[in-house]
């Protein structure tokens, strides 16, 4: 039966009920130690003997419990009293995001401002493992302050989905199939969910294409009268240009909304915090007037790269950072360190495209960057075994300075697919707090000594008007062999 006012789960008195859905009953209650309010999500009562539906709960608690990230709704307690099973979570206020699309299609801004929000919550599930799998508008709650949150990871999956996904085609009401059972909303499932393959980060990537294309234009993007019709429309169509909605959506946007909604796997985007980079990208190019283009993260998957390109390009992107310290004469005032030395420690990088094989390919850049750096006259550089330390946390770049005994930070993050790298760099002033020197390339790998002289040029013309005149260059050496 519904939870009536009063009744006790514990220490947490419900106050009243806020709302219900195939997938619980959500309720406000009082924490009576701690005085707070807060949700109660029990299952329905259609659902209350239902051993799976309990398992789903219990599932949806223990993914949230394992993230910490502030576009995720945030779970507190999950249990059990008089044979009730309930999970608690932090109370919203607000409007969830299919209330928002109800009242028309959203300004590009404030949409591409929402699609950033959940791309760096998916972005943070995905690093753990966690792929939610029914990203949908009724699963985005807009807060009455304006912060997104991802809610709902009952249907969530830890770690490699099997080949049988979960389907269904009302909201996360499921649906017995052959080979298996599928969960998900069906207006909004990824081409390989729908066929019961694996439903991995690709899968959230091409359900938030759908969620930014409905918030642009105010309607599914595969809208159809029933789900199965849905179901092939997806599976066999194109999404309808954003331009046949409104003419002033920028087509920049439109062509990174089409990237996520490519029916093949290794057509999207890379990954959520690739999809977040772009979207900010593009954000910032259409308000400062300077156009932007549509997404250049790769479209095809080719034969594995070497580590030996990896680390060379990632080295001389680097070597930027150096350059600009040692031809301006390197720090004003004294900075740490010996006297007369430029004090610096290259951090780990970040493996941006989550696979386990790659891991060693962003530490090989880092490590090379380091090597390179050191061999600069009047650098001061701090050994990788002790930057590494700070692989994974999160602390500021002026507590790092100030641990290490250094005046600038070398940070940054690789992403392979295929023959195509992504390598950002950035140089912190750990003093100032500074974003001295940043830079992202994208570029093929087919002649990478040719990559390299073409990156170090531009990093030259760039920094050129800062320059004192340099000594001559030093002939260009082969990158370490780690193969």
């Amino acid at each position: 039966m519904p939870l009536a006012p009063g009744t006790r789960l514990g220490p947490y008195e419900i106050l009243a009920k806020v709302g219900a859905g195939g997938m619980g009953e959500v309720y406000r209650a009082r924490h009576s130690r701690l005085e707070r309010d807060v949700a109660v999500k029990v299952l329905p009562e259609h659902s209350a003997g239902d051993s799976d539906a309990l398992a789903r709960l219990e599932r949806e608690a223990k993914a949230v419990a394992a993230l910490s990230h502030p576009n995720i709704l945030a779970i507190h307690d999950f249990g059990t009293e008089d044979g009730v099973s309930f999970a608690v979570m932090e109370l919203l206020e607000g409007e969830t995001l299919r209330q928002r699309i109800a009242a028309g299609p959203l300004p590009w801004k404030e949409a591409v401002d929402i699609g950033v929000a959940i791309a760096e919550g998916v972005a943070a599930a995905h690093a753990k493992g966690i792929v939610h799998r029914d990203l949908k508008p009724a699963n985005l709650f807009i807060t009455t302050d304006g912060h997104v949150k991802i809610l709902d990871f009952g249907l969530a999956r830890r770690g490699p989905s099997g080949p049988s996904a979960d389907y269904a085609d009302g909201p996360t009401d499921a649906l017995v199939t052959d080979p298996g059972l599928i969960l998900g909303t069906a207006w909004y499932m990824s081409p390989e969910q729908i066929r019961g393959e694996k439903a991995g980060p690709p899968s959230d990537i091409f359900s938030l294409g759908c969620v930014l294309h409905e918030m642009l234009t105010g309607k599914r993007t595969f809208a159809r009268d029933t789900a199965a019709e849905a179901l092939a429309a997806i599976l066999k169509e194109d999404p309808p240009p954003l331009s046949a909605s409104d003419a002033s959506i920028p087509p920049a946007l439109d062509a990174l909304v089409r990237h996520c909604l490519q029916k093949a796997i290794g057509e999207r985007f890379p990954s959520a915090r690739d999809l977040a980079h772009d979207l900010k990208d593009l954000r910032m190019g259409l308000l400062e007037g300077r156009g932007a283009s549509a997404s250049r993260a790769a479209t095809s998957r080719g034969p594995a790269v070497g580590r030996r390109e990896i680390v060379a390009l990632g080295a001389v992107i680097l070597l930027g950072a150096g350059l600009w310290l040692w031809r301006s004469g390197g720090p004003k005032g004294s900075p740490p360190g010996s006297a007369g030395t430029t004090s610096i420690a290259v951090l780990p990088f970040q493996n941006l495209g989550g696979a386990e094989a790659d891991e060693h390919l962003a530490d090989g850049v880092a490590e090379a960057v380091t090597t390179d750096l050191a061999r600069i006259p009047g650098f001061m550089v701090i050994a990788p075994n002790s930057a590494f330390q700070y692989r994974g946390k999160s602390i500021e770049a002026k507590k790092i300075g100030a641990d290490l005994n250094v005046r600038y930070l070398v940070e940054g993050s690789v992403q392979r697919s295929g023959e195509q790298l992504r390598v950002h760099a950035q140089l912190l002033d750990v003093s100032t707090g500074d974003h001295v020197w940043e830079e992202r390339y994208d570029r093929g790998l087919s002649d990478v000594f040719a990559v390299q002289d073409d990156i170090a040029r531009s990093v030259a013309q760039a920094i050129r008007p800062r320059l004192t005149p340099a000594p001559p260059a030093a002939p260009r050496r082969p990158p370490p062999d780690f193969e």
